[in-house]
């Protein structure tokens, strides 16, 4: 299965897909000549001001940092003493060149704590694959801003990436675990080898997209960036998936494309051919390939047009899975799979999940294959469900049991290991109002 309709709709499976485009297959063909160019970079790239392109050399280190700027009043959240817009500098996936990659950093009011204060790395949902959709160059959702703030207010510093190519230039690897840890991680290193104020120990900490980015990060911390004193992971509405199962128990998973025609998904679908296969391998992976007559407009709006807007877009183009490819795309998500799939779920931190009982978007049965591939490699995770909880609703709700956990591992008391109490969870409930 993919993840990538996991953010906001209902994943879809590429057999259907590819049989129910057998209709359109016959009369729909991309015209090179008048689709657009095709010489398109393909990365989103433009639209943010100066800040985010850096024209000097680039340092080869990893995680430091080139320049900040002060975040406009509409983008910094009521508890920040500071909020500034940040640039530094990381390691570039696939190629490993040096790359930079931009976020934001949320200091509190007031004294920092003996020790300075501690440091929650964010790791955000889908926004888009443009450079203006990241959200260091545009306010944060109200849900964000309040969760956010609500940990700044407990005292903790926050520091939150945009991702690789999400306001800097280069296409946005999207779904990517080790890309998106590896820009979690250098945003760790990067402020906290300029701002004394802020502690050693840090957490990282997720929602959707960002879960698997904050896991990911976890994982990866011990080779990538073993000097940074991670303590655990927060993670809600768990987007990932492994090849690692093992013995573990797993669900079987429900139908993956049960509305043929909910346009959201296809806005997905421009999303994971730019940012989760075709950035493996741009040179070789072109859109006049794969991409539709019908798609093609689409697949344009999402270098300019962040996502919720790029759903709507695909709403009134009434683009259906089925439109968007002119071909099967087995070799894409074989790609995807590859490359996106946790090869190891041995975390050596603890990590805190939180799931929505109501949660359609991230299938509830996914995420508890997922705790269950962890628990079985032997990962201490404490897991949590909220009954009636939607994709979104998980995110606040989960600060019932969450603040406890982020305590305790910054101050390296134990937590529980939940994983001989996990169950299923059950049938999908309804959304609460």
């Amino acid at each position: 299965m993919s993840t990538r309709a996991s953010e906001t709709l209902c994943p879809h499976h590429p057999q259907l897909r590819w049989v129910l485009a057998l209709s359109v297959a016959a009369l729909i063909s991309i015209d090179p000549a008048g689709a657009g160019s095709l010489n398109a970079t393909w990365s989103g790239d433009g639209g943010v001001s100066s800040f985010y392109t850096w024209t000097g050399p680039i340092p080869k280190k990893p995680g430091v940092l080139l320049r900040t700027e002060s975040l406009p009043r509409e983008m910094s959240l009521p508890s920040a003493g500071k909020a500034l817009r940040i640039l530094y500098s990381s390691t570039g996936w696939p190629d490993a060149k040096p790359i930079t990659v931009s976020g934001a950093l949320y200091i509190p009011k007031g004294k920092p704590p003996k020790g300075g204060w501690p440091l929650i790395a964010w790791a955000h949902g889908t926004t888009g694959y443009a450079d203006v959709c990241a959200p260091s160059a545009t306010p944060r959702s109200e849900r964000d801003r309040k969760y956010l703030d609500a940990w700044l207010a407990d005292g903790y510093a926050i520091v939150a990436t945009d991702y690789q190519g999400l306001g800097t230039p280069g296409p946005h690897p999207y779904l990517q675990y080790r890309p998106e840890g590896m820009s979690v991680l250098d945003s760790i290193r990067a402020v906290q080898g300029k701002y004394s104020d802020l502690s050693r120990a840090v957490l990282t900490m997720g929602q959707s997209q960002g879960s698997g980015a904050a896991i990911g990060a976890a994982l990866i911390a011990p080779d990538y960036a073993p000097e940074l004193k991670i303590k655990g992971t927060v993670a809600t509405g768990i987007v990932a998936e492994t090849a690692a199962i093992g013995n573990a128990p797993q669900l079987k998973e429900p139908p993956l494309y049960a509305a043929p025609k909910d346009y959201g998904n296809t806005a997905f679908e421009a999303l994971f051919f730019l940012g989760t296969v075709r950035s493996t391998d741009p040179a070789k992976i072109k859109p006049e390939d794969y991409v539709s007559q019908a798609g093609w407009p689409l697949l344009q709006k999402a270098q300019h047009r962040c996502f919720r807007d790029l759903v709507k877009d695909a709403e009134a183009m009434k683009i259906t899975m089925a439109d968007f490819y002119k071909r099967p795309i087995d070799d894409l998500e074989v790609i995807a799979a590859k490359t996106g799939k946790f090869p190891s779920v041995h975390v050596k931190t603890p990590v805190f999940v939180g799931t929505g009982l109501a949660d359609v978007m991230a299938q509830t049965s996914k995420q508890y294959n997922f705790v269950s591939a962890m628990c079985a490699a032997g990962t201490a995770v404490q897991w949590h469900y909220y009954t009636h909880a939607t994709h979104g609703s998980a995110v606040p709700r989960s600060r019932a049991d969450s603040p406890a956990f982020v305590a305790a591992v910054m101050h390296d008391q134990p937590v529980s290991n939940m994983c001989s109490t996990l169950v299923p969870p059950g049938p999908t409930q309804t959304p609460e109002e």
